[in-house]
C-alpha cells in the first residue's frame, strides 16, 4: 500500500474542520473528510467523531484515528497536535477511535492502519486541528480582554497577553473558544519554529506497557466471560464433516462444543480447559479440492505464469528497439516463497451479544471493517455493534483481515455468556493470510559500457488489492504488486508487466509488512547489483550514475557509502551489499555486512541505514521503526518460508518457522537525513531494503548469486 501521488486525497486545512461545544462544556474539534466545515452556530449536537476535545479543566483529549501496534503512532500523532496547540505531548490524553467513517484515512478512504500511512494521513489533519484550536483560544482570550489577537500568544496550555502579563488557561477559555469563528486557513508553524516535532519524546504508551495496565486484545475480560479455542480444517478450503463432542465434554471446565461450517470451538471456564478439550477431540474433515496440494504445485503454477505476457503496468520508450541495438542482454528469474505474519500476540476476539447489541473487543488494523463483519455475522444493524479496539501485539498486515472476527461472532451467537475466542499459535500460523509466492522475470538491454538502455520486469503475483482495496487496481493491474518494480534509476526504455497468479481457492493471501516493495526491491536491487559486477563497476558507483532524477535517494546512497565504510577491507567470506529505493514516501539506502561460514550459514554482523523520511516527527521512533523493519526483513531473507504438503501448512510455531533471535541480531546503525519535506512512512522501508542488501552482501562474500529466497546454506558452502 505504497500510495502513489494520484491516490492521495487533496485535503485542505479548512476541509477538515468542524467545531462545537463539547458535552459538559469545552471545545470540540472534528475532521469530516467530506462536506463543509460547520460553524459553532450551525453545528449539530456533538458527535463522538471529533478528534480533539478541550474540557473546562484544560485537559486535552486526542481521539486517535490510527491504532497503536508497536509502531509509535500514538506518540507521533500526539506530538503533531501538541506542536500546533502549544501543549506538551505528555499532557495529552489519548483515546482510540471507535469505528466510523469520520476516522477514514484521507489516503485510503477507509479506517485503516497500514502501508506506513498513519503519519502521512494524520500530518495535515492533526496540525490543522491544533492550529485551529490555538487560533480560537487566542481569539477568545483577546475578546475577553478587549485586545487584538496579535497581542496575545499561546504557550504551554495557556494564552498570554504579553504587555499586561495576564494569562488564562485553555480550560478557562474552552467554552468561549467554541463560539469563535473557524479560521478559514489556520496558520501552521514553520519547521524552523518547531519545539516538539523533530525532537525525541518519550513514548506515551510505554508506562502502561511497563506497569501492566495496557490492554491488548487478549486482555479483554467482560463480566461472566467464557473462553473458547478453535480449530479449522487443516486443509485449505476444507470443512467440518463431523465430531463427537463427548471426549471434550469429559474435560473439567469444558461447557460446550460449538460447530460452524469450517471450524469447531471448545467453550470452557478458562483457556487451559478449552485447550485440553480441543486436544481430546478427533474431528473428521471434508478436505476438499486442495487435499493433495504441495509447495511444488504452487511454484510450478507461478513459473508457468512467468512465461505468460502480462498486463502493461508501465511503458516508457521502446524496449524492442533497445534490445535490437544492445551490446548484450541480461536475463534472470527471481523467486520468493510464501511467508506468514507471525505476530507475537495470537489472534483473539471477545464478543458479547445481549439485549439486541453486539460488543466486540479485539486488536484490529481495520476497525470499520471489523464492525461491518461483526454486524453481518450477528445479524444486527451496524449501529447496534460496538467495536472496542485495544493495543495490538504486532500487526504486520495480519490484522488487516477480519476472518477471526466473523468466526468469533458466529461462535458467540451459540453461547449465552460473553465469549473470548483465541487462536493458538499453531492455528494462527496454519490459517494465515499469507504473502503468496512471487516470481519475477527481468531482462535488460545493455550498451557497450554495461549500462542498461532498457528494463523489462514481469511481476507474477496474486492480486490482493482486487479483493482487499479495489481502488489500488487499474485496468486489471494490481498497483501494489508492481510498486517499485523499476527502482529510482534513469533508464530510457521501460516495460513493467503484471501477470496475475492467484492462490487456489481456500488458500488466503494478504498484505505482508513491506507489501509491494518487499518483493520488488529484492528483484530490482539484485538485478542492478548483477549488472554492476558484470560491468566491472563498484555497485554504489554504478547506481549513482543512474540516479540523476532521484536526488533524495541519491543523497541517502552517498551518505550510506560513507557511514558504512564502503570499500574497506573485510575478512575472508565476508562482504557488504547495498540496496537503495524510494517508497512509502521515504528514501532509504542500506548496506548489509555479512559473514558466511564454510558450512554456508549466513550471519548479518552490521546493518547501516540512511533514511530521508522528510520531517522526522520523533527521531527515536524513526530509528526504532527502521530497526524493527530490518529484523523482520532479516527473518525473511535468512529463514522465511511457508511450505505446503497435502494441502496443509507444515510450519506450526516458532520452532518450525524460525525468526531472528536476540543472539543473532546484528548491530544496526540508523542515520536520519534532516529535511523540511512532509513526513514519509518508516514502518516498512527497513524490511523492504534489507532483504536485497543481505542477498547482495552474500554474493560479495561468496561469489554466489542469490535469486531464490530464503538463503540456502547448502548452496553457499565453501568448495
Amino acid at each position: 500500500m505504497n500510495a502513489k501521488p494520484s491516490a492521495l486525497a487533496a485535503v485542505s486545512r479548512r476541509h477538515f474542520l468542524a467545531v462545537s461545544l463539547a458535552a459538559g462544556g469545552g471545545l470540540l474539534i472534528g475532521f469530516p473528510f467530506k462536506g463543509k466545515a460547520q460553524s459553532a452556530a450551525t453545528a449539530a449536537a456533538p458527535k463522538p467523531s471529533a478528534f480533539v476535545r478541550i474540557d473546562r479543566s484544560g485537559r486535552v483529549t486526542l481521539i486517535l484515528p490510527y491504532v497503536e501496534m508497536g509502531q509509535g503512532a500514538y506518540t507521533s500523532q500526539a506530538q503533531i497536535l501538541a506542536e500546533e496547540l502549544e501543549v506538551s505531548p505528555d499532557t495529552v490524553t489519548l483515546e482510540p477511535a471507535p469505528a466510523g467513517g469520520a476516522y477514514a484515512s484521507p489516503i485510503l478512504g477507509e479506517q485503516i492502519t497500514g502501508g506506513s500511512l498513519s503519519l502521512r494521513g494524520s500530518w495535515m489533519s492533526m496540525r490543522a486541528a491544533g492550529a485551529a484550536a490555538r487560533v480560537m483560544l487566542v481569539g477568545a482570550a483577546a475578546q475577553r480582554w478587549n485586545v487584538t489577537a496579535d497581542a496575545c500568544r499561546a504557550e504551554n496550555g495557556r494564552v498570554v497577553h504579553a504587555s499586561s502579563g495576564r494569562s488564562l488557561s485553555y480550560g478557562e477559555l474552552a467554552d468561549d473558544a467554541a463560539r469563535q469563528p473557524i479560521p478559514a486557513s489556520p496558520p501552521l508553524k514553520s519547521p524552523g519554529s518547531f519545539r516538539v516535532i523533530g525532537k525525541p519524546q518519550k513514548r506515551l504508551d510505554t508506562p502502561a506497557k511497563i506497569n501492566g495496565t495496557a490492554q491488548f486484545g487478549l486482555d479483554a475480560r467482560p463480566e461472566g466471560l467464557l473462553h473458547a479455542m478453535v480449530q479449522a480444517c487443516p486443509v485449505f478450503g476444507g470443512t467440518l464433516a463431523s465430531v463427537d463432542p463427548a471426549p471434550a465434554m469429559r474435560v473439567k471446565g469444558v461447557r460446550q462444543i460449538v460447530q460452524i461450517k469450517d471450524a469447531i470451538a471448545v467453550v470452557a471456564d478458562h483457556t487451559w480447559a478449552a485447550l485440553k478439550g480441543m486436544r481430546a477431540l478427533q474431528p473428521k474433515w471434508s478436505e476438499g479440492a486442495n487435499k493433495a496440494l504441495t509447495t511444488a504445485d504452487l511454484v510450478a503454477a507461478a513459473d508457468a505464469a512467468l512465461k505468460r505476457e502480462g498486463l502493461v503496468a508501465e511503458r516508457v520508450g521502446d524496449i524492442s528497439k533497445a534490445k535490437a541495438s544492445a551490446a548484450r542482454m541480461f536475463e534472470a528469474e527471481y523467486r520468493m516463497p510464501m511467508l506468514a505474519h507471525a505476530a507475537m500476540e495470537p489472534l483473539s476476539c471477545t464478543v458479547k451479544i445481549a439485549d439486541g447489541r453486539c460488543d466486540v473487543w479485539l486488536g484490529s488494523q481495520i476497525v470499520g471493517r471489523a464492525q461491518k463483519v461483526a454486524a453481518e455475522a450477528a445479524g444486527l444493524p451496524l449501529d447496534r455493534v460496538s467495536v472496542h479496539n485495544l493495543y495490538l501485539g504486532g500487526g504486520f498486515g495480519r490484522r488487516l483481515e477480519t476472518d477471526y472476527v466473523s468466526q468469533a461472532v458466529l461462535i458467540a451467537k451459540q453461547v449465552k455468556s460473553p465469549l473470548k475466542v483465541t487462536w493458538s499459535r499453531e492455528e494462527d500460523m496454519q490459517h494465515d493470510y499469507y504473502r503468496f509466492h512471487n516470481h519475477s522475470y527481468v531482462a535488460a538491454a545493455l550498451d557497450a559500457n554495461g549500462q542498461p538502455t532498457s528494463w523489462h520486469h514481469r511481476v507474477v503475483a496474486p492480486s490482493v488489492m482486487a479483493r482487499w482495496l479495489p481502488g489500488f487496481t487499474k485496468d486489471g493491474v494490481d498497483l501494489d504488486a508492481v510498486d517499485d518494480a523499476q527502482g529510482p534509476y534513469d533508464i530510457p526504455n521501460v516495460l513493467v508487466e503484471f501477470t496475475r497468479n492467484d492462490a487456489p481457492n481456500g488458500l488466503n493471501t494478504g498484505n505482508w509488512r513491506g507489501v509491494g516493495p518487499t518483493r520488488n526491491v529484492f528483484v530490482v536491487e539484485s538485478a542492478i547489483d548483477e549488472l554492476a559486477h558484470a560491468a566491472g563497476r563498484d555497485p554504489i558507483a554504478y547506481r549513482k550514475a543512474m540516479m540523476s532524477k532521484a536526488p533524495r535517494a541519491l543523497a541517502a546512497l552517498e551518505r550510506v557509502e560513507r557511514e558504512s565504510q564502503w570499500g574497506t577491507q573485510l575478512p575472508a567470506r565476508s562482504g557488504r551489499g547495498v540496496a537503495v529505493f524510494t517508497g512509502f514516501g521515504s528514501h532509504l539506502a542500506i548496506v548489509a555486512e555479512v559473514s558466511v561460514s564454510n558450512s554456508g550459514q549466513v550471519r548479518a554482523n552490521r546493518i547501516v541505514c540512511v533514511v530521508d523520511t522528510g520531517i522526522a516527527v520523533n527521531p527515536d521512533i524513526v530509528r526504532a521503526q527502521i530497526e524493527g523493519g530490518v529484523i523482520y526483513g532479516l527473518t525473511a531473507v535468512l529463514y522465511g518460508k511457508v511450505t505446503v504438503d497435502k494441502g496443509r501448512v507444515q510450519q506450526r510455531n516458532f520452532d518450525t518457522y524460525q525468526v531472528v533471535r536476540m543472539a543473532d541480531a546484528p548491530k544496526i546503525d540508523v542515520h536520519i537525513i534532516q529535511s523540511t519535506e512532509d513526513p514519509g512512512g518508516v514502518g516498512e522501508p527497513g524490511t523492504s531494503g534489507v532483504i536485497a542488501a543481505v542477498a547482495n552482501a552474500v554474493f560479495a562474500a561468496t561469489g554466489k548469486r542469490v535469486r531464490t529466497l530464503p538463503l540456502d546454506p547448502a548452496q553457499l558452502r565453501s568448495a
